[in-house]
């Protein structure tokens, strides 16, 4: 099985049938964005389907990306969804399933990452560190590190 990204919908046909309506000159159109209820606030690329807001800060890079984060699906449904995934005829690749998913991990990695940082700085400036809780941030990278391991 695996990813085509050929066959994509259009963005102007994908972002319509969202319920957007795309509208101004040029490749860049403007929008509202679903992701914080603003109005006309979206910019969508009509050519690569890449979007960003210009209040709330979502982007993507293409439809996918969009299909993605406004569903809350992963890379392979939100590709099955879309139509841009194919079945080649070989089996699907076993994983071991991870506690949280990709997206997810790479928040929670930001997150503790941010602590140990602020603790750090803290440290600098004389204080004494919270060493509990950089303990406990590098434990949950260590464990979040680990499940993503080849």
């Amino acid at each position: 099985m695996g990813f085509e990204r050929d066959r994509l919908p259009d963005a102007v046909s994908y972002f319509e049938n969202q319920g957007l309506a795309l509208k101004g000159p040029g490749k860049w159109k403007t929008t509202r964005c679903n992701f914080h209820d603003g109005s006309d606030s979206m910019r969508v690329n009509t050519a690569s389907g890449a979007w960003v807001c210009m209040n709330c800060g979502a982007k993507g890079g293409d439809v996918l990306a969009y299909e993605m984060q406004s569903t809350g699906t992963e890379f392979v449904q939100a590709a099955q969804e879309l139509g841009a995934w194919v079945d080649d005829g070989r089996p699907p690749a076993t994983t071991k399933p991870t506690s949280l998913p990709p997206r997810a991990a790479l928040e929670a990695l930001a997150f503790e990452t941010l602590i140990v940082a602020l603790e750090a700085g803290r440290m600098l400036q004389g204080h004494t560190p919270d060493t509990k809780r950089v303990t406990l941030a590098a434990g949950r990278i260590q464990a979040l590190a680990g499940e993503y391991q080849a």
